[in-house]
């Protein structure tokens, strides 16, 4: 099965974790993208996240529902 990819553009250094979801559309609110980082849905560069404020930078993957995000 190919997982769909799509591609998630930030215009800063970094953006935090929890704040990647919401602006990828990924969660609808900062409690929704609290609960499943805190429940071990979201994968950073293929492992599990629990940290809501990791940095996230250009390069890096997001896996979550089967779904791959990449930031650039």
């Amino acid at each position: 099965m190919k997982v769909s990819e799509t591609q998630v553009s930030i215009t800063t250094e970094y953006i935090k974790l929890e704040a990647l979801l919401k602006h990828a559309g990924i969660s609808e609110t900062g409690g929704q993208a609290k609960t499943m980082i805190q429940g071990g849905e979201v994968q950073v560069n293929g492992e599990v996240c629990l940290q809501r404020g990791k940095k996230i930078r250009p390069g890096d993957s997001i896996m979550v529902a089967g779904r791959k995000y990449v930031v650039r």
